[in-house]
């Protein structure tokens, strides 16, 4: 018997598939990104967290809920640019094994 997800579409804030080595802005399917353009995406999505957090620490009025949300989004995130730097990191190294 195999259990299958009940919404198996989703997929973090930012990120797509990483089967075809590339990824696509939220809204605009069609402008895939390079790896420089992730980590922007990343670095914002980590200041907007971090923006978040400080609100909350300040006793602003800010949902809780939505802080620990924007924070797990951006751990998903910082996860998945970690895996792409080790696979480019590991085709670096497995092309300078390479015998020309």
């Amino acid at each position: 018997m195999t259990i299958s997800s009940i919404r198996p579409n989703i997929t973090p804030a930012g990120v797509s598939s990483l089967q075809n080595g590339t990824q696509t802005v939220p809204g605009n399917a069609a402008q895939p990104l390079n790896f420089n353009q992730m980590l922007e995406t990343l670095n914002k999505s980590e200041s907007q967290t971090d923006a978040l957090i400080q609100k909350l620490a300040a006793g602003e009025d800010v949902d809780l809920h939505q802080v620990m949300i924007s924070a797990e989004e951006t751990d998903v995130n910082f996860r998945v640019a970690i895996a792409i730097r080790d696979r480019l990191v590991d085709a670096y190294r497995e092309v300078m094994r390479m015998a020309v």
